[in-house]
């Protein structure tokens, strides 16, 4: 015990000799954040005052912290790379930083952290930047707080807001993310956390995962994107209480979601998308408590899925509740409310007596014939969707809600 009490009380005492504050600005000791970053040593302080400071790239190699006060610029003149951090335990806040160059053969960003762990990247604001936010082989980090606009390009020409490759135990909070090729990138992703990010307007995706395993995203925002998220070649993704909106396209889903399995999908609301999810090679996906709302397909699955459930969840409005391109049933469906439905329920248990069909015939011909969408609300497709109620036919036999909801479902979203 005493010998800890002699570390503890050597390391306050030493403490004010290493770890010093160097002052950056006009009538400061240091007129550059270069010469500031040569005099620094580990642990050390930069306070940056407000101002612009065009220095080509700052790159951070030992441990510090780079504080900004009333947000000094960092202008990268469409020519470099704004901050480059090849230490950990680095801490980047309170910055301004715009105009970073633009490569196709090198991804070049506002702050790029390559090859280090545990760095905080906190209350910047990010202007057209190629990539905003770029880690790479990093773990153990925070990404917190910060604006990242782009400005819209091609979709070859432009980055990602938040981008991570090959990166482990990060948390990715109170971003907002607009203008940019996707909005938060995961590529090798694990034991990660995305939540309370306002992700919109981005040319392709609000947040896309690629091959990232045993990640949470939660209380996030994605809304007017090409598509809102996509989950890809991906496992144990938990996906709980987002909103995704008014994505709208030929192409654009609320949620796509491409070869993955053992996830679970919970109290999500999906308003106004062209289809809300769209399954792909998907097993053993549990999708329950959620709110589909107005959408042109709420669940377009497709015969490559099975062992997924969907149960509890509200449909109201959607022009197509459910859309396959199969006859096999593999996924279960149990007590849904469904707004189409028109059964009854003698016994008074709140559950249809009947079992309800979610897949209508029109929607079985739109998934083969597409441009069958140009009769949508003609008198024969009416006629038609009666018919197959009467006598099914040509929809799927086994694709039932056994136990349907007689009124909609109290979500508390």
């Amino acid at each position: 015990m005493l010998r800890y009490r002699f570390v503890l009380l050597l390391l306050v005492l030493w403490s004010p000799v290493w770890a010093t504050e160097h002052l950056v600005g006009v009538g400061r000791p240091y007129v550059t954040i270069h010469a500031a970053l040569n005099n620094a040593r580990s642990g050390d302080t930069i306070v940056v005052y407000e101002g612009t400071y065009a220095e080509g790239n700052l790159a951070i190699d030992r441990p510090l912290t780079l504080l900004g006060v009333n947000y000094p610029v960092l202008d990268g003149q469409h020519l470099a790379e704004v901050i480059t951090v090849t230490a950990s335990y680095v801490t980047i806040r309170g910055f301004a930083i715009c105009n970073s160059g633009q490569l196709s053969t090198k991804d070049i960003a506002g702050i790029k952290v390559l090859s280090a762990n545990h760095v905080n990247i906190e209350e910047n604001r990010l202007r057209d930047c190629n990539f905003g936010i770029y880690l790479s082989d990093t773990d153990d980090a925070r990404i917190c707080c910060n604006d990242v606009q782009g400005i819209i390009k091609e979709e070859q020409n432009s980055g990602n807001g938040i981008h991570l490759w090959k990166c482990a135990r990060i948390m990715v909070e109170e971003n907002y993310l607009t203008g940019h090729r996707d909005g938060i990138y995961f590529e090798f992703v694990t034991d990660s956390e995305i939540r309370n990010n306002n992700s919109e307007r981005n040319l392709r995706y609000g947040l896309h995962f690629m091959f990232s395993h045993n990640d949470h995203y939660h209380h996030n925002r994605f809304h007017h994107n090409g598509a809102g998220v996509a989950v890809m070649y991906s496992r144990q993704v938990q996906m709980t209480e987002n909103e995704f909106g008014y994505n709208w396209g030929s192409a654009a889903y609320g949620l796509l979601l491409k070869d993955i399995s053992d996830s679970h999908i919970w109290r999500n609301t999906f308003e106004h998308n062209s289809a809300a999810v769209y399954m792909e090679g998907a097993s053993r996906i549990t999708l329950e408590q959620n709110v589909f709302r107005e959408n042109g397909w709420a669940l377009r699955v497709q015969a490559s899925c099975d062992a997924n459930v969907i149960r509890q969840n509200n449909f109201f409005g959607n022009s197509f509740d459910v859309s396959t391109n199969g006859s096999l049933v593999l996924n279960s469906f149990d007590s849904n409310y469904w707004d189409r439905y028109e059964g009854y329920d003698l016994n008074r248990d709140g559950v249809g007596d009947v079992p309800f069909r979610p897949v209508s015939l029109y929607a079985v011909v739109v998934e083969r014939m597409p441009y069958g969408l140009m009769l949508m609300r003609s008198f024969m497709v009416y006629l038609m969707d009666k018919a197959e109620k009467i006598i099914p036919a040509l929809t799927p036999e086994l694709l039932l809600d056994e136990k349907p909801s007689m009124s909609p479902l109290t979500l508390a979203l």
